[in-house]
């Protein structure tokens, strides 16, 4: 399929969760099918539907893997007209943040704590039981 070339005007059009574009390094993606697949919400992709959304995808870090189910995505280029929003360049010297993925596998660890905590804890509850009314007996 040949890339369209897109105002941000047409770009703007399409801002609903049904019909949802979004502007990243000038390129225009259709994300509307990832509205619900989205780890972040739909509400994230919603605040910059129908926008030039670079800094935004910029600021959270997204992985590899996010960039290569954008690039499945991609519908056209952005065609700047006069008057158009001029994309935000980074200020001389700075570094964009990078991705903390020392903590993304926090959450699955935690749930296992608790799990093995919580099976533990029935047991000994249970073996304590045992023991109570073996010395009632």
């Amino acid at each position: 399929m040949a890339l369209q070339e897109l105002t941000y005007q047409d770009v703007a059009e399409h801002n609903t969760k049904k019909d949802l574009y979004c502007v990243i390094h000038d390129k225009v993606y259709d994300i509307t099918k990832f509205v619900d697949e989205h780890p972040g919400g739909e509400e994230v992709l919603l605040d910059v539907a129908g926008q030039d959304s670079t800094e935004a995808f910029e600021d959270v870090g997204h992985s590899d893997e996010a960039r290569e189910t954008l690039e499945q995505l991609l519908v056209g280029t952005l065609k700047r007209n006069p008057g158009d929003p001029k994309p935000k360049t980074p200020q001389p010297g700075a570094v964009s943040p990078a991705a903390n993925n020392q903590s993304a596998g926090l959450g699955s660890a935690l749930y296992f704590v608790i799990l093995i905590g919580g099976a533990a804890a029935y047991y000994a509850y249970q073996y304590l039981q045992q023991q109570q009314t073996a010395q009632q007996a």
